[in-house]
């Protein structure tokens, strides 16, 4: 029985010889070990082993089955040693190579826009305020002086839901229910972000839909001087310290007096150009003293409080600090404006 354990030991140690891969290492513990290997099939001689020499026998049988485990155990681990060697050697990684550039985003012109406005409105102690973008005719129009029928509304062709409710055409209402949701009646001084909507046919200068900013101060003895004061800042900032405004009247059904703003040219210095239309202004913003009606509907006394406000529109500010000639761009999402406008710092 020695004799037998012996040649199928040599047989395994032959064959294990010629192995280079887990697939035939795996057939190999099969022909020895598997339900029907030469290792196994020889416990099935254990019946026809005398008493007296079972023991030694059993004692054999598992000599045979440890050493055959470990030899397949050990040759494995070769084998797997050998290919993660190769794998290695295959995959060397040259590491004086420049890294590879990942393609970053940046900020888009709106954002940038958008937030360098609020910063500086911030910074003189405005809080920033928003709302929903579904309003009523109530705070869309009613409480800023444009009642069912006025004229003006004529000027807002709106996305009416219902009766009763449409997409915001400005954010104004924004400061009717910020003025409405201040039970104390005490001073305001808010911006207002955000998208609106007005029915248009989109083209190079017009969008069914945009952004607006909206600011609005509210408390006693507020005057067109602070009104002036706080636009020139705005303008400087925005556009450099040069700049200078103007003030030209106007007409806004929220506001008395309505005053559109214009800020000097930033690329001519007010000499005339073909962005200021040779006239060395630009038209920014509109303005005015909120009308007394405002103020009344929304709770506060014009007879002790007054107050201004003020629309600007973030894709204007973009399209002039940084030379863009279609509002489209803002929002067709193309990579190469956004990745080409990156490039631009300050509008120069």
């Amino acid at each position: 029985m020695q004799e037998k354990v012996n040649s199928i030991k040599e047989k395994l140690l032959k064959k294990l010889e010629t192995v280079d891969n887990l697939s035939s290492l795996n057939d190999l513990r099969v022909e020895f070990l598997g339900k029907k290997g030469s290792i196994t099939e020889l416990s099935n001689l254990m019946k026809e082993i005398p008493v007296e020499e079972k023991k030694a026998f059993g004692s054999l049988l598992n000599t045979i089955k440890n050493e055959a485990t470990e030899l397949l155990n050990q040759k494995k681990e070769e084998i797997e040693a050998s290919l993660l060697d190769a794998k290695l050697a295959n995959e060397t990684i040259d590491v004086t190579l420049p890294g590879t550039k990942l393609s970053v985003g940046g900020t888009h012109p709106l954002t940038k826009v958008i937030d360098e406005i609020e910063e500086i409105f911030v910074s003189m102690g405005y809080d920033v305020v928003e709302g929903p973008e579904i309003e009523s005719d109530l705070y869309n129009f009613e409480k800023l002086n444009l009642p069912k029928g006025h004229p003006a509304r004529d000027a807002q062709d709106s996305f009416y839901i219902t009766e009763e409710v449409l997409l915001r055409s400005q954010t104004s209402p924004v400061q009717a229910r910020t003025m409405d949701a201040n039970l104390e009646k005490s001073p305001i001084r808010v911006i207002c972000p955000g998208k609106v909507y007005r029915r248009d046919d989109d083209d190079a200068t017009h969008s069914h839909q945009f952004t607006q900013i909206e600011g609005l101060v509210v408390d006693k003895d507020i005057s067109l001087a602070d009104l002036k004061g706080t636009l020139e800042i705005l303008a400087k900032k925005l556009f450099g310290e040069e700049r200078e405004i103007r003030f030209r009247p106007s007409f806004f059904p929220f506001t008395e007096p309505s005053i559109e703003v214009d800020v000097s040219c930033f690329k001519c210095g007010g000499v005339g150009c073909p962005i200021c239309k040779e006239t060395g202004w630009i038209e920014i913003l509109g303005s005015g003293m909120v009308h007394p009606n405002v103020l009344r509907g929304c709770g506060y006394d014009p007879e002790k409080y007054t107050g201004f406000a003020f629309g600007i529109g973030p894709e204007r500010v973009a399209m002039l600090k940084y030379g863009i000639q279609d509002i489209r761009s803002f929002y067709t999402n193309d990579l190469r404006f956004l990745s080409d406008f990156n490039r631009v710092e300050g509008g120069e």
